[in-house]
């Protein structure tokens, strides 16, 4: 039952419905008469839009299965010979773009030495764009009659004459024992010599002078791990057993206050293991001798 504007007026003792329907333009708090008819017609615009990008998302998937790859576009790309690449993806040329299978692409390209990582982009356009990220050279060695380079992850890797002149002061690495090599995976240290290689690596990166005199790194079987630095026959021994920051700083205070005076061949090993103290063997006398240097 619908109240009147009379019936309405008396509970609620507001002003007659005279007053509130009269005077420009008031509507007696209603809704506008014709407000049926715009949501009407926003249902109808709306119902249009959802309708056209219905088309165009139909429109787009079937144009998409018509887009041949017209080109593949190559980044990251350095020390990693470009046609290396080029001879796994030219074959993709002109297939389906929608269809290809970057999988399958990806596991082609890593195996292809120095590949550390690979991200593919598909266009509409028909490009397709292959971010390649490279291994990382970190120190090179000699393997199986090879020249090889390590990676930062331990990994051996072929040295090509790209990476020996941008890298051409890498630290040497010599003694490797066995290496392993898992299914579709590379070859690389066993877990005890990358470990070693990878941290003292680190610490030379970190040192202060260090870095700029130890050229060599040789792993023993025994774990008695020592470098050799430029012009100096004498073997460092810093074990394998960490700490190695520690060692190379007692490496630098012994090299500026002992070597500088008596010469890079005055001593055939230096022991940096023990804690406040060197233990050195001169090259002459050949006998044992304990120095505090700390």
């Amino acid at each position: 039952m619908q109240i009147s504007d009379s019936e309405h007026n008396e509970d609620s003792q507001v002003p007659d419905s005279s007053s509130v329907s009269s005077g420009g333009g008031g509507n007696g708090g209603r809704l506008p008469e014709d407000s049926g008819g715009n949501w009407k017609a926003v249902l109808v615009i709306l119902l249009l839009v959802f309708a056209a990008l219905a088309g165009l998302a139909f429109y787009a998937s079937d144009w998409k299965q018509e887009v041949a790859v017209r080109e593949i576009v190559i980044e990251g790309a350095d020390i990693i010979p470009r046609n290396a690449l080029s001879e796994v993806l030219n074959g993709y040329l002109g297939k389906n773009l929608q269809n290809l299978d970057t999988g399958e692409i990806e596991s082609k390209l890593l195996v292809i030495p120095y590949v550390r990582r690979v991200a593919i982009a598909r266009e509409l356009n028909g490009i397709v764009r292959v971010k390649v990220t490279e291994r990382e050279p970190l120190a090179r060695t000699f393997y199986r009659n090879r020249n090889m380079i390590i990676d930062t992850e331990g990994v051996l890797l072929p040295e090509t004459p790209r990476v020996s002149s941008r890298f051409g002061t890498l630290i040497g690495v010599f003694g490797i024992g066995r290496t392993v090599k898992g299914i579709n995976a590379p070859e690389r240290l066993a877990e005890r010599d990358s470990t070693v290689v990878m941290s003292l690596a680190e610490a030379l990166r970190e040192s202060d002078y260090a870095r700029l005199l130890i050229r060599e790194i040789h792993l023993q079987p025994d774990g008695l791990t020592f470098c050799r630095a430029a012009g100096s026959s004498a073997r460092f021994v810093v074990g394998s057993d960490g700490n190695f920051k520690e060692k190379l700083k007692k490496f630098e205070i012994f090299w500026q206050k002992v070597v500088s005076k008596k010469g890079p061949d005055a001593f055939e090993s230096v022991d940096l293991r023990f804690r406040d103290r060197i233990f050195t063997m001169d090259t002459l006398a050949r006998q044992m001798r304990q120095d505090v240097v700390l």
